[in-house]
This record gives C-alpha cells, structure tokens and sequence, in this order.
C-alpha cells in the first residue's frame, strides 16, 4: 500500500474554486484555481450557479492530483474551507438545485430584516447566535428561497429538500448525496444556532420560519465528516476537516490562543480575534461567533466582516476600467505619494462591521479638477485599510486587549503598497506570512488533524511557524497625517450612510 503522503484542501470562494495539496511538512505541492460566473439580476442582488460552484471545486481537485500524479490511495484527507453564508436549497432525493445560490454579498433580504428589528428580534438573535439581524446571514437568505416558488415550504417541512451553506453543499455532492452534514463554524453563521449550546434553536427557527427538517447535522470541524463516492476519483477518500473560510484561515495562521488576531483581505475584510473557550459579547457591533470545533471543545472569535475589500479592485477593474488587471493596481496607486484628500467609501453593498448599514451607498469624495486615476486607486487602497482600521478599534474596545501585531492573508495581501498604508494607520505591524495560503493551509490542518496525519495541535504550530517566515511592515506615518486621514474617513462614512435610508426604515446599527 502507498504512503498517504498529501492533504488535499478545497478552499471554495466567492469568485473562484482552489484546490491545493499540502504535504506533511505543510509546503504547497500543487495549487489549481478556476474562476466562475457572478450573476446580477438586480441591484444589490448577488447570485452563483449551484453547478458552477461544484464543477469549478471538483475541476481543480481532479486538477491538483493531475499535476501531483497523486492518487485517492496518495491521499489522507479532505478539508473543506468555503465562503461562508451563501444560501443554498436542493432536493434531497435529485440532488437538483431549488433556485440559485443567494451570495453572502447579496442584499435582497434588507426590508425582512428591518421588520425583523422594528419587531424586537435584534436582542434574541444576540443573545443566542452572537450575530446581528443582517441580510448578510443565510436566514433570511433561505426563507426567501422557500417563498420564492409555490409549494417548497411543505416540501421543506416534508424533509424533501435539504438546505446547505457551501460546505454542506459540497460534502452533499463529494459523498454522491449520503451526507447532509455542516460543521459548527459555519452553522454559526446562519442566524439559526444558538453558539453556546452548539445546536439548531427552535426559537430562531421560530422566528425566521424555518422548518426543522430542512437542515443539515451539525458536525466537529476535525473528524470523520463523510467519505467521497469512490466514483469520483477512484477510491473513498475521508473527508475531516470542515470550517468556514475565515476560521480556516484564523487557523491557518496560528490564532489559536486567545488575544491572537488576523485580516483577511480577500473579496471582503475578515478580521478575526481568537477569545478561547467563552464567547466575549460586542457592544461595537461586532460579531461573535464559533472559531472552530476541535477535540470536543469549541473555541470562540470576534469578528468584523466588510464586504467590500478586494471587491473594489474587482470594481475599478471591472466597473471603472481603469485598470486591465487587478495586479496593476499597487503601480497605479504608487504613481502619486498621496489620494490629496480623495476618499471612497465603498459601501457598494452597504456596510458592514462595525456599522451594519445595509442601505448605505459607495461615495467618492474630495475630488478636484486635478484629481486622476492614481488617486482614485490610492484613495481604494486606503479605503481597504481604512474599513479595517474601524474594525480593530472596536474589536480592541470589546476584548479589553490591545493587538500587537495584525497578521494579514488573502490576495490583496500580496500588494507591499496596501501593507506599508495598513501598518500606517493602524500605527501597528503587519505580518505577512511567506505562504498566504492560509484558508487552505487552516482547512488541511483541521483535517489532517482529524485523519490523525499530524500528531496534534503542538505539530500543526511547528508547521504554522515554518510558514510564517514572513515580511513585516513596520509603521512609519505620523500621528497628524493619520488622524487627518481617519477624520476625512470618517466624514466620507456619514456621508455613505446617509444616502439612501427608506423613510421608516432603521439599521441594525441603531439597534
């Protein structure tokens, strides 16, 4: 029999599918990518092809083993790391998609949630899932899915179709339909699971009209979670590690004691910071939720997410065309040594943490007759670190800890500009670890954990360490050029929130 020699994660995003082998020593062997269609409908509406999302995912795996000459029998373990979130319905005994994906981006739910708060909910929903009434979380998602034809809400309560955030949908499809399963990272993120008892709450359900029957079993995020169907690459291969893909990546770069904090700069800003075994209540409007599952014990995380992260190099690329590629943005933007007070406050999809505003609008502000592209591309990679530098000031005042370092990961990372203007204003370092693949390398850690191909958590740091070999970028503005920067932001921000507010209508801000 051939040694086991590789995890194999599949790091399922927004945009696109990853698949990458790790080996023991957690080095990257094979790395594959495929992008996928995003669908618009209407504004504020985001939406993904189910098949898509799967045919991408499975693509780059089959992928990855290709390039490795790597077989199921080379194979340990499967972890899953996914965007989390992201609706979807299916019919249990088809397997066929009900509708489309409904995307974490997506705003279609904001009136649901506004009557949600005028109705009081905002205080149970707290208490039990640590989140905040938001189109941004699957419930509302899913309850537009079961209204959105004739006749699904009795198939639902009929055990007929089968809800899923990514994770479930893609252990539904590699098990070949056996399992219908999530784990407690990314059930956490529903609205529907009261966090401190780790379980599905009948008085959510309640209030979201959800039918029991239509969800998933709730599963550790390392451990035995399924096995493929042989069919799809030979062999059986277990599936043990399951997390949502900031988790993964909180685990993937070494968070696991409490006080420990890291960004995530991908399509969104995910900021998440480790609190141990007790979940810390927000009175910043952040969020708290379940970090990870692991030998029976669940740990917990602060978190502020932001939707528009990388999303606005995707929009200057793609809305604006000023740049042909997202690679050209850090030349683009070092063209001029400053935005001369240019502000974009990309609340394209509303905002986020810590505001939770989902009727703002994106703004640019402060232009002149001399303003050009370059300040437009340095006032987006301000605006990036901006949107984070809130985060951690609230994520400091809920903690009671003062963060000594950001470690950061994600794609626009890699851009040294963005890094240097993030430590400038948060007055602080940021670390970036030589390997960014952090969400696969968290998703094939708890995996390999859970297959027993590393020994225990003492390991997986050995490994994490050798990772973060990292560049550091020490801040180097002054405290009047930063405070000057954060009071325009901040002036920009108001001006974003105060554009379109339905008359009657609240936030969960002011909540």
């Amino acid at each position: 029999m051939r040694q086991q020699r590789f995890i194999l994660a599949l790091d399922q995003g927004t945009t696109s599918s990853r698949a990458i082998l790790f080996d023991h020593a957690g080095r990257v062997v094979a790395r594959a990518q495929r992008e996928f269609a995003q669908h618009f409908p209407r504004p504020g509406w985001v939406e993904h092809d189910p098949h898509d999302i799967w045919r991408s995912q499975l693509a780059v795996a089959h992928e990855v083993m290709r390039v490795a000459n790597a077989g199921a029998s080379d194979i340990a373990a499967i972890g899953i790391a996914n965007q989390r979130e992201t609706t979807l319905l299916w019919d249990r005994r088809t397997g066929a998609p009900i509708g489309p994906a409904i995307v974490w981006q997506d705003r279609r739910t904001a009136a649901h949630c506004a009557r949600l708060i005028e109705c009081g909910g905002q205080a149970l929903i707290q208490r039990k899932t640590g989140l905040c009434i938001d189109p941004y979380f699957s419930a509302t998602k899913l309850a537009w899915l079961l209204d959105s034809q004739p006749g699904l809400r009795a198939r639902a309560r009929n055990g007929e179709l089968a809800f899923g955030t990514v994770d479930s949908w893609l252990v539904w499809n590699l098990s070949g339909g056996r399992r219908h399963v999530t784990d407690a990272s990314n059930a956490a993120r529903t609205a529907l699971f009261d966090i401190r008892a780790c379980a599905w709450d009948d008085e959510l359900l309640a209030l979201f009209d959800i039918p029991r029957a239509v969800l998933p079993e709730v599963a550790p995020s390392s451990g035995l979670i399924a096995h493929t169907d042989p069919a799809l690459f030979g062999a059986a291969i277990p599936v043990t590690g399951v997390a949502g893909d900031q988790q993964a990546a909180t685990f993937g770069q070494g968070c696991i004691e409490p006080g420990l904090a890291k960004n995530t700069y991908g399509t969104g800003l995910f900021m998440l910071m480790n609190t141990g075994a007790q979940p810390v209540v927000s009175t910043h409007r952040l969020l708290t939720t379940i970090g990870w599952q692991l030998d029976g014990r669940l740990t917990y995380a602060l978190e502020g997410a932001v939707f528009m992260g990388g999303a606005i190099i995707q929009w200057l690329r793609d809305g604006l065309g000023i740049i042909e590629s997202a690679a050209q943005i850090e030349a683009l933007a070092a063209q001029c040594a400053s935005s001369e007070g240019v502000v974009l406050a990309p609340a394209f999809a509303g905002l986020g943490a810590p505001y939770w505003d989902p009727y703002a609008r994106g703004t640019l502000l402060g232009m002149t007759r001399g303003t050009g592209r370059a300040h437009i591309a340095r006032a987006a990679l301000e605006a990036i670190a901006l949107q984070t530098v809130d985060v951690l000031d609230a994520m400091e005042a809920d903690a009671g800890i003062a963060v000594s370092e950001l470690r950061a990961d994600g794609g626009a990372s890699q851009s040294d500009l963005l890094m240097q203007i993030q430590a400038d204003l948060l007055n602080r370092p940021v670390v970036r670890p030589a390997v960014t693949e952090t969400t696969a390398l968290g998703a094939a850690q708890l995996a390999g954990l859970g297959a027993g191909f590393w020994s225990g958590v003492g390991e997986i740091g050995e490994i994490g360490d050798n990772a973060r070999a990292a560049r550091r970028f020490e801040p180097s503005m002054s405290g009047d050029e930063r405070g000057a920067h954060i009071e325009r932001w901040h002036r920009a921000i108001e001006r974003a929130r105060a554009w379109d507010v339905p008359a009657g209508q609240t936030t969960c801000a002011a909540v």
